[in-house]
């Protein structure tokens, strides 16, 4: 492989106003996750009453200090709880990512408790699906931090109800998988929430705080007209001394979190395999060199505008090992950028656009895919692409059978798949370049990605098109004062759900992150995708019952 020649001029005028349109753009993310962080934060004194700590200080407490945490869909539910984007508060009302308790690489989830009471909103179960599919996946231990009012029945929503089962089908496959389920339980699990507890393999209980029970007092009431407290009902005492759902009694959340470094402590075929993979990768680290470009450069690279042209390969190689990179078929589609290259040490394939993905650079990129597969290493997608080509010519040539070849080969690569959408994700190249609906193993965001069907101009244009054929076979002209006001309403649709922070309240990426940050975070997932190779499982027929 051969360092990579940079023609970017990184102190121009275009690079510092690209530069500072990013940087802006951080800054609303960070304002926007920050937001989430002081909503629950002014719990704070009712949490001090009870003896209670915020659920952050939990998490903070629970992982090793110092060691990486890759937080999980931050903005989930950003635009849905309301729809003025002053008032919405995001997080769905949950805390989630991947970090390392006791020196095991684990998924951490905690229930925003200083938000509603912990109250499961839309987008955090779709956000703890989520990330328990990434831990079932990733062969991760899977935390959970339990203090939830469950659902609020002022907003209930039959789909809810019906799909919130998935949450504890998946807690049932993630233990039938032999991979260990830890739940803290620091108050309240009522209903459906008491079986978050119920299926897990071991279950920590605070004194005087934790309660699960299938109907609390006033359910119980109303329903059958007994009366019992709530520590009778489902206390902490009780179901670790009599129900038998609880297996460890706290008596405050500090030691609770302590219990449960403690369990992840003793998981000696984890431990073992972490230290056995940790050594592994401190000897990559040690012949990975870092890129010789600087990450700086990737807040200018970056055009906030689609149309404006940039080569991915000045991205590419401020991302990869000694800004190392070997090209594959380099004078072929050349619109279409396939490379091989090292990310901490890992051996992986690299592909991104300059452009439209023609016919030559959806057969060049579905040869690639398969040449990874062969290899068996990993697959990077950097988006940057209005979609595949348009036109007589492309039709011509066999588009849509070609760019279908590319999507067999991204649907079913053995390997596993990473997508960064870093500009453009319009149209069928959405797909093409793995996006949300491909199962990547992880998918994230840059802060100036836009993802949509098209443009919202050339949609505009296309409804323009399409109206006033319908109105000339009809005999009619267009209002031209009419037909502009739709012109202006249909862009402006399009552009509001294009933009990042929309879909990723959607739960479309896995979160949005700072360029700079990229090469840190792919080196995190490709560690723990090569961790879950190594580890060995031993799975069950059903989950670990209760006794």
């Amino acid at each position: 492989m051969s360092q990579y020649a940079s023609q970017w001029n990184a102190a121009g005028a275009q690079a510092q106003a690209r530069s500072e349109a990013t940087l802006a753009r951080i800054a609303a993310m960070r304002e926007l996750e920050e937001r989430a962080a002081q909503a629950s934060f002014k719990s704070k004194p009712q949490f001090e009453k009870r003896g209670q700590l915020l659920p952050r200080e939990r998490v903070g407490l629970l992982l090793d200090a110092g060691a990486p945490w890759l937080a999980l869909c931050s903005l989930a539910g950003y635009m849905q709880d309301s729809p003025d984007p002053a008032r919405s508060v995001p997080g769905g009302g949950m805390i989630a990512g991947i970090g390392f308790v006791s020196g095991v690489r684990c998924m951490v989830v905690a229930s925003d408790s200083g938000i509603e009471a912990g109250a499961i909103q839309e987008k955090g179960l779709d956000k703890i699906l989520r990330v328990q599919e990434i831990a079932l996946q990733n062969k991760l231990p899977f935390i959970h931090l339990v203090e939830s009012a469950g659902a609020n029945l002022m907003r209930y929503r039959v789909e809810g109800f019906v799909l919130g089962g998935g949450l504890f089908r998946n807690l049932a496959r993630l233990s039938a998988a032999g991979i260990p389920v830890i739940t803290v339980q620091h108050g309240s699990g009522t209903a459906g929430g008491a079986y978050m507890p119920g299926l897990s393999d071991v279950v920590i209980m605070v004194q005087g705080r934790s309660r699960a029970f299938l109907a609390g007092p006033p359910l119980l009431k109303a329903a059958t007209g007994e009366i019992a407290s709530e520590e009778e009902l489902g206390g902490a005492q009780m179901h670790t001394s009599i129900s038998g759902l609880g297996e460890h009694l706290a008596q405050d959340d500090r030691q609770a979190l302590a219990m449960a470094r403690d369990v992840v402590d003793r998981l000696s075929q984890w431990k073992c395999h972490e230290t056995h993979s940790q050594k592994a990768q401190h000897a990559h680290k040690k012949i990975a060199n870092p890129p010789l470009l600087n990450a700086e450069d990737l807040l200018g690279l970056m055009p906030a505008h689609h149309r404006e042209p940039v080569d991915m390969r000045e991205i590419i190689a401020r991302l990869v090992d000694g800004s190392e990179l070997l090209e594959f078929k380099p004078g072929y589609g050349v619109a279409t950028v396939c490379v091989q290259a090292d990310i901490g040490g890992h051996a992986i394939g690299i592909v991104s656009n300059n452009g439209p993905i023609d016919v030559a650079g959806a057969n060049k990129a579905t040869h690639f895919i398969q040449w990874m597969c062969q290899l068996g290493q990993p697959i990077i997608y950097l988006q940057n692409t209005t979609g595949f080509m348009v036109g007589k010519d492309s039709e011509q040539g066999g588009m849509i059978k070609h760019g279908s070849k590319m999507i067999q080969a991204v649907t079913n690569a053995s390997v596993p798949q990473i997508t960064i959408q870093c500009g453009a994700s319009f149209g069928a190249g959405n797909y093409g370049m793995c996006g949300r609906g491909y199962a990547p193993h992880f998918l994230f965001s840059w802060p100036g990605a836009k993802t949509a069907v098209m443009g919202g101009e050339q949609a505009a244009r296309t409804m323009q098109i399409v109206s006033e054929a319908a109105l000339a076979r009809k005999g009619l002209a267009p209002d031209p004062e009419q037909s502009q006001q739709q012109f202006e309403q249909i862009v402006a649709m399009f552009e509001a759900q294009a933009d990042v922070f929309y879909t990723s309240g959607l739960l479309l990426d896995d979160g949005v992150i700072d360029p700079r940050d990229t090469r840190e975070v792919l080196a995190f997932c490709l560690d723990t995708m090569a961790q879950a190779a190594q580890r060995s499982l031993r799975p069950m027929q059903f989950g670990v019952a209760r006794m």
